[in-house]
């Protein structure tokens, strides 16, 4: 039968699968439902027929969610323009008991909006023979409308009972949480089990290089390409190239990869359309198994059910220091262990690896005070700590206002200017989990090795909502590495949120972009005054000092070469938006260059600052000792050899990658510490427990 677990690309518990698997059929009726052995449930996504059509051309983009327990356990690829897909993609699935039946969803990708439903099936586990391969045809029905018709989809499965290593898992969680409540240890669950799969084991790095020859989408003979990168649930979208077959991107971003064999990489391009659905280009994949690691590959991609090619670099690494673990088993209290990270972030190993930059520990100990989120008045809270694009969750603590989680957490950073994001959510069955509440922690203001109650904030980080929550933090890094890391672009988080039209998210903008132009024209104001002579010491420190420096620019206002088509009301409307979306971006970007360029004056970040500081004394010191004409000279043979010494650089500004470290206002109250209730003091607490 299932012998070897050879599993493409989904198996999301490769640890647990196993060659020794009985093979005698055996029936399920004779295993008793409360079995608590383990099961393997092993499947083929076969292909679906004469599915719904949700777009407006009669088609849709479907791809399927298989959920147990209300947990979301494997997600298939998309396939485009299509109502009788084919997938044959594999799913590896360990299953504590059979009494939850495997839920099938089929969804409508849409981009940038909600994907649209198009049916679901249950398949019970119960009715399955133990050890035979068994095809299912599943039905797609509507709850809210049971009379229509949305086809059905093919399946292949197989269920194996998994008793030895059941024990084995079982064993290790009730020994690593024997110090916890007995509630705490009756509320793990199979989610637990599948959080494991969230430790990477490699990176893969990719550089989108550029396009050739793309497909021509729109009535001028050009397009406006941009390219989606996918990874199981890990997602990146290019930047936008505006009217171009051939466009350049030059981007670099990261995936984690989980899988041992590796996995493949979706790519998509697409023709940008304002105001209606964006035009497909084409398609390609990399199949990461294919490449050797530790080496950088540059692959010529030819797009398919399109035209062109695209440009890749690509690099498979090693995974990162990155674990999950109890409160007992602790890296920073090991002395020994300790003594090995402060040797890898010493002074002396500047030069050693530059991308590893520091170590961060995070200690999730518990929450109190949660907002209750069921009608029972109680939550199922678990915590997402996320560092840039890495992220871990704890366990779930069910029906709880005040968990107790006692995980420990540890991340490599890359950039010391990252925020820590803790995020804690309530787990709904068969729905998206429900926010309670988010801390956003800037690395540079954390105090090592204290215990803090952090009041939660809400999604935009703008106030309080219910209930705190208690980490320690301890970051260890190498200055030096740091400050040369500040000086390259921060690394993008994969995709995200975009913005939406807000009446007072435009507000707010102009307000601080009116801010910034006042500060000029008082600086204006201040400048005149000194022309006119109102304080003759001050004017004659200007004449002697000021020199004209002043360069006049130009703007030019592209023009739409798109030739004007006949829309209607809905796109209209859609095309508006999309314009005041992007003044509503627009003055956001302005508003926050200006506020960091203060901001970095005003040390509100004292690091970057004194980085200011010293990199000024640097080029003073430069400037007494070589002459300026020769350091135009080397700047100037730099710049125009840069293309020839390394065709595939990513062009960047190091003074705007370090105004990109500084927060603007908006992320200083984002970043802002709120008091706690001095009931929440963890000191006051242990003396409460004492008395």
């Amino acid at each position: 039968m299932l012998d070897s677990c050879k599993l493409k690309s989904a198996c999301n518990l490769p640890f647990i699968c196993n060659k020794k698997i009985n093979t005698a059929g055996t029936s399920n009726a004779e295993v008793p439902l409360a079995d608590p052995g383990m099961y393997q449930l092993d499947i083929t996504l076969r292909r679906g027929q004469s599915l719904a059509a949700r777009d407006r051309g009669g088609t849709s983009d479907p791809y399927v969610k298989f959920k147990i327990g209300g947990k979301e356990v494997f997600r298939s690829k998309i396939i485009h323009k299509n109502l009788n897909p084919v997938w044959e993609e594999k799913a590896c699935i360990l299953v504590d008991h059979l009494r939850e039946p495997l839920y099938i969803k089929v969804f409508d990708y849409d981009f940038g909006l909600q994907d649209d439903f198009m049916g679901s099936a249950f398949l019970d586990l119960t009715q399955l023979e133990l050890n035979r391969p068994t095809d299912v045809t599943l039905t797609l029905k509507d709850p809210h409308y049971p009379d229509h018709d949305l086809g059905i989809i093919l399946l292949s499965v197989i269920l194996t009972p998994k008793e030895g290593e059941s024990r084995d898992v079982t064993m290790l969680m009730r020994k690593s949480w024997k110090r916890s409540s007995k509630f705490q240890t009756q509320s793990l669950r199979l989610s637990d089990l599948h959080r494991k799969s969230h430790l990477w084991r490699g990176i893969v790095s990719i550089t989108l290089i550029e396009g050739r020859d793309l497909k021509a989408m729109d009535s001028n003979g050009l397009s406006d390409p941009y390219v989606k990168f996918r990874l199981g649930h890990q997602k990146y979208k290019s930047k936008i190239m505006p009217k171009t077959l051939n466009p350049q991107w030059r981007e670099q971003f990261d995936f984690h990869l989980y899988e041992e064999r590796g996995g493949i990489i979706d790519i998509t391009a697409w023709d940008k359309d304002a105001g209606k659905r964006d035009d497909f280009i084409g398609r390609c994949q990399v199949d990461l198994s294919a490449l050797s690691r530790e080496q950088t590959h540059k692959l010529e991609l030819q797009l398919e059910e399109g035209e062109g090619h695209l440009v890749l670099l690509v690099t498979l690494t090693a995974s990162a220091t990155v674990s999950i673990s109890d409160l007992s088993i602790n890296s920073l209290e090991d002395q020994k262990e300790r003594e090995e990270i402060l040797k890898r972030y010493s002074p002396l190993r500047i030069f050693h690896n530059l991308k590893d930059v520091g170590f961060l520990q995070v200690k999730v100990i518990r929450a109190e005070g949660l907002m209750a989120a069921d009608v029972t008045g109680k939550s199922d809270p678990f915590c997402v700590v996320e560092l840039n694009n890495d992220r871990l969750l704890t366990h779930t603590v069910y029906k709880n206002l005040s968990p107790e989680w006692n995980k420990v957490f540890t991340f490599n950073i890359k950039d010391i200017h990252s925020v820590l994001e803790v995020t804690v959510y309530d787990e709904d069955r068969d729905r998206s989990a429900d926010f309670l509440g988010k801390v956003a922690i800037p690395l540079l203001s954390i105090q090592n090795g204290e215990q803090k109650a952090y009041v939660l904030k809400n999604k935009q980080l703008t106030g309080p909502t219910k209930g705190v929550i208690y980490l320690e933090i301890d970051v260890i890094f190498n200055a030096v590495k740091a400050s040369l890391r500040t000086l390259i672009p921060k690394e993008q988080k994969y995709i995200e949120e975009e913005n939406r039209l807000s009446k007072q998210l435009l507000l707010r903008n102009f307000i601080r972009m009116k801010r910034c132009v006042m500060v000029l024209v008082n600086a204006a104001y201040y400048v005149n005054s000194c022309f006119d002579w109102d304080s003759p010491p001050r004017s004659l420190a200007a004449f002697v000092v000021v020199e004209d420096m002043l360069e006049d620019e130009e703007e030019e206002d592209d023009k739409d070469d798109k030739d004007s088509e006949k829309k209607g009301f809905i796109n209209k409307i859609y095309a508006i938006q999309e314009v005041c979306v992007s003044v509503q971006n627009i003055l956001d970007e302005v508003a926050s260059f200006g506020e960091r360029i203060k901001n970095t004056f005003n040390w509100t970040v004292p690091f970057l600052s004194w980085l200011a500081i010293i990199a000024l004394c640097v080029f003073t010191v430069i400037l007494y000792c070589i002459p300026l004409r020769y350091i135009v000279l080397v700047w100037g043979i730099n710049k125009f050899t840069k293309k020839l010494r390394s065709p595939y650089a990513i062009d960047n500004n190091e003074l705007l990658d370090f105004l990109s470290r500084v927060p603007s206002d908006v992320q200083v109250v984002q970043y802002q510490e709120l008091k706690p209730d001095p009931s929440h003091s963890p000191y006051k607490r242990k003396k409460n427990n004492l008395g």
